[in-house]
Order: C-alpha cells, then sequence, then structure tokens
C-alpha cells in the first residue's frame, strides 16, 4: 500500500485510488461519490478536488483520478458505512493528514511571533476537530451495547408485570417489539447496536422513562387482572 497521504502543491493530500485500495472499494464506486458531490458543493468543489489521470502499470493507459484535501477526503468518505474497519481505515487517514500538515508547517518558516502563534492554535483546533468527528461517529461499545439490552429487557418486563405474568405469556413478543421499535426511531439506527457512543445516557433516559401506548397498557392490565381473578378462584 502506499502513503495514505501525500504532499502536492505544498498541501497535504490523497486521491480518489488511495482511497479505494484502503477502503476496498472498486475506483469507479469512489469517483462516482466525489461527483455526486459536485452540484451540492458549486464553486467550493475545486477547492476540494481536482481531476488528473494516472498511467496503469499493467496496461500503460491513462485513467482519471482525483486528488483531495483534508475536508475533501471527509465529504467523500462521509456515505462509507462506519463499520469497525472502516473507522479504524478514517482514523489512519486522520493521523496521515496529521502527520503530513505537521511535516508541511515544520518547513514553513515564521515570519513573526504572530504566525507561529497562529500556527500553534490551528494545531489545536485540527486535534478538537479530530477528537469531534471521532465523538460524532463511535458507537458504543460492547460492555454498552450489553447494557441497552439488559436496561431494555428489564423494562420491558416491568411493563408487563414479569415473567410469570399473564400479559407476559400472551403479549409479550408484540411489547418487546413494540420497545425496540420506538427505541431505533427516537434515535434514527437501524439496530440498538448501532447507537452513537455519545447518546448513551440519552438512551439509558430513553429506557427508563418509556411506557407503551395507553392501548397497550390496558390490554396489559385486563390480562393481569384476569390471572388475579381465576388465581383467587382457584384458590
Amino acid at each position: 500500500m502506499q502513503e495514505l497521504v501525500i504532499m502536492k502543491n505544498k498541501e497535504a493530500v490523497t486521491t480518489s485510488l488511495q482511497v479505494a485500495e484502503t477502503f476496498r472499494k472498486e475506483h469507479r464506486a469512489v469517483l462516482k461519490a466525489i461527483d455526486d458531490l459536485k452540484d451540492g458543493l458549486a464553486q467550493k468543489y475545486a477547492d476540494l478536488f481536482w481531476e488528473d489521470v494516472y498511467i496503469h502499470p499493467q496496461n500503460k493507459q491513462a485513467y482519471r483520478i482525483v486528488y483531495m484535501n483534508r475536508d475533501g477526503f471527509t465529504l467523500a468518505v462521509l456515505g462509507f458505512n462506519n463499520t469497525q474497519k472502516v473507522l479504524e481505515f478514517k482514523l489512519k487517514y486522520i493521523e496521515a493528514f496529521n502527520e503530513m500538515e505537521k511535516a508541511i508547517r515544520k518547513n514553513t518558516a515564521f515570519d513573526t511571533i504572530e504566525d507561529m502563534m497562529i500556527y500553534q492554535l490551528e494545531e489545536m483546533k485540527d486535534v478538537k476537530k479530530d477528537v469531534s468527528m471521532l465523538k460524532n461517529t463511535m458507537r458504543i461499545s460492547g460492555q454498552q451495547e450489553f447494557e441497552i439490552k439488559q436496561k431494555g429487557n428489564t423494562k420491558v418486563m416491568e411493563v408487563l408485570g414479569g415473567k410469570e405474568s399473564r400479559a407476559y405469556e400472551e403479549i409479550s413478543k408484540k411489547v418487546f417489539s413494540k420497545f425496540w421499535s420506538e427505541f431505533k426511531r427516537t434515535f434514527s439506527i437501524p439496530r440498538y447496536g448501532e447507537l452513537p457512543r455519545k447518546r448513551f445516557d440519552d438512551a439509558v433516559s430513553f429506557i427508563e422513562m418509556w411506557l407503551p401506548e395507553t392501548a397497550i397498557r390496558m390490554e396489559i392490565d385486563q390480562l393481569n387482572r384476569q390471572q388475579r381473578l381465576f388465581g383467587d378462584e382457584n384458590e
């Protein structure tokens, strides 16, 4: 694998071909993802991406390639599904951009103390930006996922009146389905394991406060009252 980030025209950049290789995607798929950004970016597109060609080492033919800076890269890979592996690749790119930009800045002479201070402040901003991006994309840990599942199941059991209740016996499947459906809809995720880590506390609060709709609560109450009534008659 080649260097993830290179210097071109005194700027840290990567290429569509390198992104495709790193994330194990077809080059044309990466090019399409970049092309789809053109209309939305308008004039800003040229500040983030620029076209070039490369010679294929096997057939010696020229093919399209796109160079992109840090912001261009961030937009290009935004739609990639954040699996653990993809997140690892994104982190490696962040580190590579940071190192290349640091090297470029070190080779830039400071004319004044003010210039040096501005450089240091910009470095701090980059670090904060990277940390913020990580917080926004990282999903909950395995332990947190287990806690969410346990707390959710316990809450539903509590609402049903326990595992020995008639409501649990007859409508537990419906109530469990209702709970997890509302959970996923509230946090806009396909499954609870995809919950962003920064929203873990919100998820715990949701579970603690959750109650099914009135019609389901009435059905649970009616089933459990029937159980108590029949139980008393059998004694």
